[in-house]
């Protein structure tokens, strides 16, 4: 057979693909992993806790961890896997958020031994789990409290083979008290964490007065990692009544006079030690903190600190005034309080978490009651059919001695005595030597007691004001029981007046732009010693301004487009040295030329455009402002005709108009009107003939000579007839 027809035999059809809509493919796929990463994984829910949070808590509670020893945290991560079946670095990361060694929240859930890194420092890295301990800390005798008396749901694991809670019976807020940031699928969570006393207060003001203003009661978020929030009460309620916007918090920092040393000991939440110092670093690198000498970690046992060495002349409240305004010693902490009600996620004050955490506590109470009643209630009923035996308890025995057979025992007590089976058998199941007096009155008064407790539990659950005072009884022993003092200072004014700008170093500069596009910046300081300005062989210096090192400089090309540069982004350059190619500088064409620069700081005055139709145009220097740091403008100035002039002017003044035929005119600025579009065209200065061009523009006072004879009032003009010799056209 033929290899052509081996491959016709084997070929087959290929089949035609399969379509499938856009919006199905997403319900299908997309959306349940979205559900899962929002209810199952980011989100909290209003007991504080995400579900890896909880599910590792709880393990920890079955182990026992409560009132034992520590435990390896190798053997709790790996029984954590029963209801958490992932990695075991990701559930060894949350339980080390969660201790108090790593000092990330206010109220450690674990208490621990062993190295587990510092939330503020991005560097040191905590030790691996066989070589770390823990246990549950004291504060998760409130977070279990009456777990186990039905105070909240249980479902089966991921494979059926035990149980776990849906929430934790928390017996405080601890959604506010614990911080928490999630990231899920189009949405995130960011809550700060509050003082434990400030909360419990805001709990029990609630409940007596429905009116409450949180902003009273809670003074500011709280963080482990201290610092000091910049108080605003405008933004703080409307964080507390809307669960979103955002608050400034700032380092804490002293001065050892004797050192020159600034030690900053408290740093924002948000950052870590790395962080700012690789910042300070970076500006001191760029020349922007000439103050500061050296800069180091000095964190230790004792805690957190960071040195910052400065100059013996150098102010050291300005220059923590600077570093807040360039670095993360001053941060911004956004909030946006999502949590998850009833698997519906939701943004929510304060006010309206509270008030749902407050009915999630009374569902917990009322459930404990519930579970209380009905073992009182079983216990009643037992002690009930052993008050019907006591009437005749020698009737008891004689029924029990003549039951020829045991399994007949409870038949004939229940027919003897009219009580239910359960009834009897709590009877046939008491000893002998119970038989006394004592123990059957010791039965009798606890039946009475039974009864009172149950009547209690039943008035309790029937009226919700009890249900309300058992909360309010509870946070105050937990405000005086667990609460401590405030780590997070409140300030009402900030270092913030120190604006960006004021970071750099601001001295006298020079700006030279070449022929041949090249451009230096050379500090007036350099120029004292060295007046002599080199240049590429063949080029020459056809533009000399001064600025200062904080102006923008604006360069125009010849394809009508304005560049911006900061002056102190540009290099400072000795005499000596040739230049930059600004074809390299700024993000223009290869074939384009920079033919003019200006340098402002506040972007007054105006730009003159002179072309060489004969036409002038004075542009507000403003018009080339914009909000965002745009590196580049199109439609710089008119394109009608060719440029042959440009200036930039703080003032009005005169110029001289030459035309190609040497006739010429003065004329003064005052006289053109202002335009506020960048490309605008211009007014005619100089009447030309059918083919006649401007020539050139000169300044008056830049050249020798009576001008005054050529000023002119009224434009345009054609200006007059200048016969000068050779030596003085030359000059012009």
């Amino acid at each position: 057979m033929s290899k052509r027809k081996i491959e016709k035999k084997t070929a087959y059809k290929e089949s035609p693909p399969i379509l499938q809509g856009i919006v199905e493919t997403l319900e299908s796929n997309y959306m349940p992993y979205a559900m899962s990463v929002i209810v199952s994984r980011a989100i909290p829910e209003i007991d504080g806790f995400k579900p890896a949070h909880r599910k590792l808590l709880y393990t920890m509670y079955k182990m026992g961890l409560l009132t034992g020893g520590r435990s390896k945290s190798a053997d709790v991560v790996g029984t954590t896997m029963r209801l958490n079946p992932h990695g075991e670095q990701a559930i060894y990361e949350t339980l080390v958020r969660l201790t108090r060694g790593n000092e990330a929240l206010l109220h450690p859930f674990v208490d621990s031994k062993g190295n587990f890194g510092k939330v503020y420092s991005r560097d040191m890295a905590h030790a691996a789990s066989r070589y770390t301990e823990v246990r549950l800390d004291g504060i998760c005798n409130e977070i279990f409290r009456d777990i186990d008396k039905d105070t909240v749901r249980f479902v089966d694991n991921y494979n059926g083979t035990m149980t776990e809670p849906t929430l934790l019976p928390t017996t405080f807020p601890n959604l506010l008290v614990t911080p928490n940031t999630g990231i899920a699928v189009g949405m995130a969570s960011s809550i700060c964490s509050f003082n434990l006393a400030e909360i419990c207060n805001a709990v029990v003001s609630l409940i007596k007065d429905k009116n409450f203003d949180p902003v009273e009661a809670i003074l500011a978020p709280d963080f482990s990692t201290g610092g000091e929030i910049i108080y605003n009460r405008e933004d703080m309620a409307k964080i507390y009544a809307t669960g979103r916007g955002s608050f400034k918090i700032q380092a804490r920092w002293r001065f050892d006079k004797a050192n020159s040393c600034i030690e900053v000991y408290e740093i924002p939440y948000t950052t870590t030690i790395e962080t700012i110092i690789d910042k300070i670093h970076a500006l001191v690198k760029g020349g922007k903190l000439k103050e500061i000498t050296d800069v180091r970690d000095e964190t230790d046992l004792k805690g957190l600190k960071i040195a910052i060495d400065i100059r013996k002349s150098a102010n050291a409240e300005h220059v923590m005034q600077r570093l807040f305004a360039a670095t993360p010693l001053m941060d911004s902490f956004s909030c946006n309080f999502n949590l998850l009600i009833d698997s519906r996620p939701q943004t929510m004050g304060i006010t309206q978490i509270l008030t749902h955490w407050i009915d999630f506590r009374k569902g917990c109470i009322a459930g404990q009651l519930g579970h209380s009643l009905a073992k009182n209630r079983e216990k009643l009923h037992l002690l009930q059919g052993l008050a019907a035996v006591l009437l005749d308890i020698d009737k008891a025995i004689k029924i029990i001695r003549q039951t020829e057979e045991e399994k007949q025992v409870i038949p004939n007590l229940c027919a003897g005595f009219g009580i239910d089976q359960v009834q009897a058998e709590f009877i046939a199941e008491i000893r002998l030597r119970n038989l006394n007096k004592e123990y059957l009155l010791r039965r009798v008064q606890e039946r009475e007691g039974l009864e009172r407790e149950i009547a209690d539990i039943i008035g309790t659950l029937e009226d919700e004001k009890k249900i309300l005072n058992i909360i309010v009884a509870e946070q105050k022993q937990i405000a005086k029981k667990y609460g401590i003092k405030r780590k997070t200072g409140i300030v009402t004014q900030s270092a913030e007046a120190v604006k960006p700008q004021e970071l750099i170093e601001n001295y006298p500069i020079t700006l030279y732009l070449t022929r041949d596009n090249y451009f230096k910046k050379i500090a007036n300081a350099s120029l004292r010693n060295n007046p002599d300005i080199a240049v590429k062989e063949n080029d020459a210096v056809i533009l000399q301004i001064s600025a200062q090192n904080t102006d923008d400089i604006l360069f125009f090309s010849d394809k009508f487009n304005v560049y911006k540069l900061r002056a102190h982004e540009a290099e400072d350059m000795r005499p000596s040295q040739m230049g930059q190619y600004l074809n390299n500088m700024l993000p223009c064409d290869a074939d384009e030329k920079i033919v003019f620069i200006a340098a402002t700081g506040d972007y007054s005055g105006h730009l003159l455009f002179v072309f060489e139709n004969g036409k002038a145009a004075l542009v507000t220097v403003e018009s080339y402002a914009t909000k965002l740091n745009r590196k580049k403008q199109v439609n710089a100035y008119s394109d009608k005709s060719p440029l042959i002039f440009a200036e930039h002017l703080a003032q009005h003044r005169d110029y001289l108009a030459i035309r190609a035929d040497n006739k010429a005119l003065l004329f003064n600025t005052a006289l053109l009107p202002i335009y506020s579009a960048k490309n605008a065209g211009g007014v005619q200065v100089v009447r030309l003939g059918k083919r006649g061009v401007l020539n050139k523009i000169v300044a008056p006072a830049d050249i020798e000579g009576d001008w005054e004879w050529l000023r002119c009032d009224k434009l345009p003009s054609a200006g007059q007839s200048m016969d000068l010799p050779t030596d003085a056209q030359m000059e012009l």
